[in-house]
């Protein structure tokens, strides 16, 4: 990092209390975001006030990291969303003039600066990997969350949900099951169907079981039809 001199403070230097409140204004922007998803995808009122109740009870950081990871399963929440109508929002909301407001939009360096560090806090999307033939999941930093063992992988994408991990669709030695991306391959439902697809609606997974047809729930219980 370049240290801070009296001859490039304007250049470099970054007020503290001004980073802390267009992150939180930012977090605010984007969680208004997702609401405008849900309603557009047809959720209903109770799926908005649960994923924003859940959001309320998180740090800004927390919350930074959640919305991350709701994008990451829903990628279309950033269909058509202009960035820099996020940031300008948040600083409308930091500002306590107009002219102070012009000026840290008109600030090229500052804009780049927040438009770059939003991205970076968002946008952590996942990855799935081969190895040898077999497939796993790392996620935007390169560390393994499913490991390569599995024949077939499938993430859940879903357009709601409570901000609980989904477990992931794989098949291994011919068989599917549920496994959790969490780094540990946390078994959510054994080896045992022939076939488990994913549902717009809880329970989210629809699976066969030799002649048996039914649903799992994210416990990873078996529901007969």
């Amino acid at each position: 990092m370049t240290q801070i001199t009296p001859d490039n403070f304007e250049e470099l230097y970054i007020d503290s209390i001004e980073l802390q409140r267009i992150d939180k204004f930012v977090c605010d922007e984007m969680s208004r975001q997702i609401h405008r998803y849900i309603k557009g995808m047809s959720g209903s009122k109770t799926m908005m006030e649960k994923f924003e109740a859940n959001l309320s009870t998180l740090t800004i950081s927390q919350k930074e990291e959640a919305i991350a990871r709701y994008i990451d399963l829903n990628r279309k929440v950033l269909s058509g969303l202009d960035w820099k109508i996020v940031l300008t929002r948040a600083i409308a909301n930091y500002c306590d003039t107009f002219t102070y407001m012009l000026n840290l939009i008109n600030d090229k360096r500052k804009m780049v600066f927040y438009l770059q560090r939003i991205k970076s806090k968002y946008i952590q999307y996942h990855e799935v990997i081969e190895v040898d033939g077999k497939f796993g999941i790392k996620d935007y930093q390169g560390k393994i969350l499913l490991s390569p063992v599995y024949d077939f992988v499938r993430t859940c994408y879903v357009y709601v949900d409570d901000l609980l991990m989904m477990p992931i669709i794989v098949q291994k030695d011919g068989k599917m099951g549920l496994v959790l991306p969490d780094g540990n391959d946390t078994v959510v439902a054994d080896f045992i169907y022939s076939d488990i697809s994913l549902r717009d609606e809880y329970p989210y997974f629809e699976a066969t079981k030799g002649r048996e047809e039914g649903f799992i729930d994210n416990q990873g219980n078996f529901i007969p039809r």
